[in-house]
């Protein structure tokens, strides 16, 4: 086959041999496609690198500022100095967390994700060492399920102590003990070390037991059904993570998983036997619960909530909503009996 190649495209080595161009030309063409993949590389991780630094910016700025470095909390306005939130403090852990899940792929990011990991995990500690001080209420409510023993969802924002004093409180939060599983289980499957001790492990399992019952328990608070999801979550999570043994393995009542999930879908498309719509089901069935695998249900409780709370200014939380109205009386925390037929349109 060689003889058969004309002169002119062969090509003389330096050593005197000859090799068909056609393959030099291939190897070439070869190099430069490798050199032109290692270029585009280069170039995508570089961008990569300054949009993550861009939302590293925001996170400084409008999230890790206003942490307490105390207890790790957050408050619900950057104003405020006193109050701090166990719901707002979750979702901006659940935010500052996904940012350092991203930076774990960048091969220097100049300690970057080490801060925004030991943040979150400061931040969801501090809640923990908060729930720890009220341990008796927790096994009160695993006896009678009475709003008098809920956890408090709202402390103080250096001192972790709570705001209200507890015959004062009395609502229910059970959306803030789940909400908190649900993040709680995914950070440290993601390889962060949250939960330390024996103890730590033992009240975790016991808020197991405390959102397990959420089936039976009437609540006027918000997006209690996600107890569905978060006891789907930590079933069979080890809170060691990757160190962990036998004994710090978080187990759930499967039947009483059973009942939250079929009583939910049973209520659907509404959100209570008492309440027709509210606007926190939208987070139930989406991000962050997503507690229901019925598409059917999913989609006709979405389409309920959008027919009757979207208005001209927005979505309301749910029918007959007086807040921030000029009829609602601001120096109550609670709307008495009847109080919403007054917020009527």
């Amino acid at each position: 086959m060689r003889n058969n190649v004309p002169k002119s495209l062969l090509v003389t080595t330096p050593g005197g041999g000859t090799i068909d161009s056609a393959v030099s030309t291939q190897r070439h063409n070869s190099l430069e496609d490798i050199n032109l993949d290692q270029f585009l590389k280069t170039i995508n991780y570089e961008d990569t690198v300054k949009q993550l630094d861009i939302y590293y910016g925001i996170v400084k700025r409008q999230l890790l500022r206003y942490q307490s470095p105390i207890t790790g909390l957050f408050p619900v306005m950057s104003t405020d100095q006193v109050v701090g939130s166990v719901r707002d403090s979750v979702y901006c852990a659940a935010a500052v967390w996904s940012l350092y899940q991203a930076y774990r792929r960048i091969d220097d990011d100049r300690g970057k994700s080490y801060e925004l990991g030991q943040s979150t995990v400061k931040c969801m500690r501090g809640i923990l060492e908060c729930w720890v001080k009220q341990a008796a209420r927790v096994e009160l409510f695993k006896q009678r399920q009475s709003n008098q023993h809920a956890l408090h969802s709202k402390f103080q924002l250096h001192t972790g102590e709570k705001i209200y004093p507890d015959e004062f409180y009395n609502h229910l939060q059970i959306d803030c003990v789940s909400l908190y599983l649900l993040y709680l289980v995914q950070m440290i499957t993601s390889g962060l070390q949250i939960i330390y001790t024996h103890d730590e492990v033992a009240f975790v399992q016991n808020l197991v037991y405390y959102v397990e019952r959420a089936y039976r328990t009437p609540d006027f608070g918000m997006w209690e059904r996600m107890a569905k999801s978060a006891l789907e979550a930590i079933n069979g999570c080890n809170l060691f993570g990757e160190k962990g043994a036998s004994w710090s393995v978080v187990y759930v009542d499967i039947d009483a998983h059973n009942r939250n999930r079929s009583i939910f879908e049973t209520m659907l498309p509404r959100e209570s036997s008492s309440k027709g719509v509210d606007a926190s089901l939208l987070l139930t069935l989406s991000f962050p619960a997503f507690a229901s695998h019925e598409d059917r249900l999913v989609e006709q409780t979405k389409q309920n909530v959008v027919n009757r709370l979207r208005s001209k200014m927005g979505f309301k939380r749910f029918t007959r909503d007086g807040f921030l109205s000029k009829a609602e009386d601001k120096t109550r925390r609670y709307y008495q009996a009847g109080e919403l037929k007054e917020f009527e349109g």
